[in-house]
């Protein structure tokens, strides 16, 4: 082939690596420099003096590179790497050499004859050679074998070779020297390496190219490279491929893509599972593709279903364990023991009973082997693929059926690790204790407790489902780090974990202790009438035990479900039960904890001088006990009492400091409140664009923590800022926005605030009959929430709305007195005075302000309890 990178242009003379070579093979006695072995025979051999004959030609094999299976994708990163390697025209120095790494049936070969076919398209090969190294064999091709291979494939005949040896390799480089001489450049491709010594002696000199392609990673030959398994999208279009090539009309994937996807995931994306998996649908053309999903979704016997009689991954699994020492074996079982997705070395050095540094080498050992791999996230912890974690447990049970002492054996590692994981949790956990309790000194503060936390958490979770009692033990000990970390499902799944385990234990000592935290858990959860469940019984079982500062958490939390159930005046005697209580215990924590809950209750009774004192107190009582984050909690609700009270510049310095002290904490939950609240009290002030900033800072934290909730509340504020701003398209997709979060977390209440302002940004936009659907939307559902409050703001932008839409006066007036009601029913006289005298009002449909003028829209206030 023509053009500037054709091979024949690039006869460059080797370089110095080359002459070093030569050098060497001449001190040993062989220096075939400029030879021509094609038809000639070496009747000498060992001395300075080479004696030859020639013979008639043989011929070469030059075209050797297979073309890849159907439906190679997904590998374009990889593809360009590799060819950026070949590229006679390459910047840098260093050979022409890629090695190409992972784990067996990822791909490697396939990616290699890719590569090396796109490389010979471009002009940069004149041919290819290819040797199968079967490093992973039971007896592995050794450098001599393959040097055998290469030279004859290069023409020599096999009576024609040296013997093993210096003079083998020798007679190998001086071939590739005479092809570069006249213009020619080959590609070698060295397949299924499992050691450097394999291909040493195979590294081709001058500007010719080489492949490596290995289960392990192969230092010091050339450039390396992981092949990883496909992307998914990239391995349903493989696994389509493979079965349209059996049957060009096969139409499963699209007619199941969601089947297809399934199916996929099950086989790891791994490109050998996939090809066994489109070989055994060929062969059932009538099974749908679910059910083969299904029957691969199961985590026993997943390795039967990946064998199609002539390829099995489970094999391909067999070779990599053998190459494996004894010790590097053993742990690799072990590890099929952790319950969670990947482990750290601090832990697997438990696992396995070694000490760390032993343990880490094992470990990067399997890792270098692609048996493992270490996770993209942090240093020193390491995952295993869903189908390799298939085979070590096939290992591991296979070991431990071995008999009772490996057995045992198993079973100690597995409970050294499930201890190492509880004592763990438990000395963390004391990091995040009110300021006063002893801490452990297992970490050296709650930043690195919390470090821990979200490094395990998901094993923690796992370990809390491995026996009654770690679920027991785990649910106290990972409470607070859940709640703090916002990981509410998790808080209430463990705590329901421990008390199925306190059934099985018969343990009625802890039950208390666990209906309370399932209570809080479901709190959180915003499953309200299951809370109160838990908490009552929690509170009736500590009242039996004579558990009384026990009793006062749980009249505590009963007071917070009470509240979100909107009954005020239950919920107003809990807390002051709880208070009491606590005073009896000489609790002051527990006292400022009521207190601050206390001042929330009373101001949805609308009695804010009341909750300012309450909160107040509870602020003062936080400050004693240098409790910084149940200080900064009292003083965003203070912010709230004061904005109630139209104190808004006292509002906002309540909300900076609220803010600040998050902040301190490192709460980023409880700053990204405090941000949304500020940017609330930056609203009363009229301060719309410094708002907007705290409601987009608020949304962004809440995404970082992916707390819907929120978000949903600070997209609603960032909502009505933008109204005051008159960007009412910007405002109707913020809006919008909330109402979707909302409705996907079930809030009812905060689903009702977004359609009511998303009519207020309706109406502003001139849309009057999506205004009265919204406002109606948003009156009907405050009322079912029994927000009498909001459901009279909520009537009244609904009269003012018919108003500005030239509505029937009647309609305007009943919209009016629904209003007043409702802020009777909330005890707000002066708001339901106010809009009786709009009902009342002879030009009613002049009595209310137009659209776009200063009517309140609904804020949502983060409370903090």
């Amino acid at each position: 082939m023509g053009g500037k990178n054709s091979a024949k242009h690039k006869g460059k003379k080797s370089g110095k690596p080359q002459q070093s070579r030569a050098r060497a093979a001449e001190a040993a006695g062989n220096d075939f420099r400029s030879a021509d072995f094609t038809s000639s025979y070496v009747l000498g051999h060992g001395t300075m003096n080479t004696y030859l004959q020639q013979y008639a030609p043989v011929p070469t094999a030059l075209d050797a590179l297979p073309q890849p299976p159907v439906g190679f994708t997904g590998r374009e990163d990889d593809l360009a790497h590799i060819l950026g390697v070949l590229d006679p025209d390459r910047s840098g120095e260093g050979p022409a050499v890629a090695v190409l790494s992972g784990w067996g049936g990822v791909g490697k070969t396939t990616l290699a004859c890719t590569a090396g076919h796109a490389a010979q398209r471009r002009g940069w090969f004149t041919g290819v050679l290819l040797v199968d190294l079967r490093g992973y064999d039971r007896q592995p091709a050794q450098a001599e074998e393959a040097l055998e291979a290469l030279l004859r494939s290069l023409g020599v005949p096999h009576e024609h070779l040296p013997p093993p040896g210096a003079g083998r390799e020798a007679l190998y480089r001086s071939q590739l020297n005479a092809r570069q001489e006249k213009g020619q450049r080959l590609l070698v491709v060295a397949d299924n390496a499992s050691a450097v010594a394999q291909v040493q002696p195979l590294m081709p000199p001058g500007h010719h190219g080489m492949l490596v392609t290995s289960r392990h990673r192969l230092t010091g030959l050339g450039r390396m490279r992981t092949v990883n398994r496909l992307q998914p999208e990239d391995a349903v279009t493989l696994l389509e491929a493979a079965l349209r090539n059996n049957d060009p009309d096969d139409p499963r994937i699209g007619e199941d893509p969601k089947a297809a996807e399934r199916l996929a995931s099950a086989c790891g994306y791994l490109p050998l599972a996939l090809q066994i998996t489109a070989a055994l649908l060929a062969q059932d053309p009538e099974q749908p593709l679910s059910e083969r999903a299904d029957a691969l979704g199961g985590a026993e016997g997943i390795l039967d279903g990946l064998d199609d009689g002539e390829r099995s991954l489970r094999t391909t699994f067999d070779q990599s364990l053998e190459r494996l020492t004894p010790q590097e074996r053993d742990l690799f079982r072990l590890l099929a023991l952790n319950p969670g997705p990947d482990i750290s070395t601090p832990a697997a050095a438990v696992l396995a009973d070694q000490p760390r540094p032993a343990t880490e080498r094992l470990l990067a050992r399997l890792a270098a082997s692609h048996l493992i791999e270490r996770t993209a996230t942090a240093r020193g912890r390491w995952q295993m693929h869903d189908l390799l974690r298939a085979y070590a447990n096939e290992q591991a049970t296979a070991a431990m059926d071995r008999g009772r002492a490996p057995r045992r054996r198993y079973d100690q590692a597995h409970d050294r690790l499930i201890h190492h994981y509880v004592q763990h949790a438990e000395a963390a956990n004391t990091h995040l204790a009110p300021p006063g309790s002893p801490v452990s000194a297992r970490f050296t503060d709650r930043d690195q407790a919390l470090d821990w936390f979200d490094a395990e958490r998901e094993n923690l979770m796992a370990t809390a489902h491995t026996s009654p009692q770690a679920a027991l033990q785990l649910s106290s000990a990972l409470g607070a780090y859940l709640k703090w970390r916002r990981h509410l499902r998790d808080n209430v799944v463990v705590n329901a974990l421990a008390l199925d385990a306190c059934t099985k234990l018969n343990n009625t000592r802890n039950k208390a202790t666990v209906w309370n935290n399932l209570g809080g858990a479901l709190l959180e959860f915003r499953r309200f009438e299951d809370a109160v469940h838990a908490l009552e019984t929690a509170r009736d079982l500590y009242q039996q035990a004579g558990n009384t500062k026990r009793e006062a958490t749980a009249w505590n939390n009963l007071g917070g479900a009470l509240q979100e159930l909107r009954r005020f005046d239950d919920a107003l005697h809990a807390l002051e039960t709880a208070r009491d209580l606590y005073q009896q215990t000489r609790d002051t924590n527990g006292v400022a904890d009521a207190w601050n809950n206390l001042g929330t209750a009373l101001q949805e009774l609308r009695r804010f001088d009341d909750a300012l004192h309450a909160l107040e107190t509870a602020r003062d009582l936080y400050q004693q006990t240098g409790d910084t984050h149940g200080e900064a909690g009292a003083w965003d609700n203070l912010g709230n009492a004061y904005g109630d009270l139209r104190r808004f510049e006292d509002a906002l310095h309540a909300r900076e400091t609220a803010r600040d002290l998050y902040q301190q904490a490192g709460d980023t939950h409880g700053e990204a409140d405090a941000w949304n609240n500020l940017g609330t009290a930056l609203q009363k002030l009229r301060r719309f664009d410094d708002a907007l900033h705290a409601h987009q800072t608020a949304r962004h934290l809440h995404q970082q923590t992916d707390n819907t909730q929120g978000e949903a509340t600070a997209w609603n504020n960032l909502g009505t800022a933008l109204q005051e701003l008159r960007r009412f398209d910007d405002a109707l997709h913020a809006l919008e926005t909330a109402r979707d979060l909302y409705q996907r977390t079930g809030d009812t209440q905060g689903e009702a605030i977004a359609w009511n302002n998303l009519g207020t940004t309706y109406r502003g936009l001139g849309r009057a009959d999506e205004a009265v659907v919204a406002g109606k939307q948003a009156a009907a559902m405050l009322a079912t929430t029994r927000d009498w409050f909001r459901a009279g703001e909520a009537w009244g932008e609904l009269a003012t709305t018919l108003a500005a839409a030239g509505a029937d006066t009647v309609h305007v007036r009943e919209a009016w007195e629904q209003s007043a009601q409702a802020y009777t029913q909330a005890g707000a006289n002066e708001e339901a005075t106010a809009s009786q005298e709009h009902a009342n009002s002879p030009k009613i449909t002049e009595a209310q302000p137009p659209a776009g003028t200063d009517q309140p829209e609904m804020d949502v206030a983060s409370e903090s309890g």
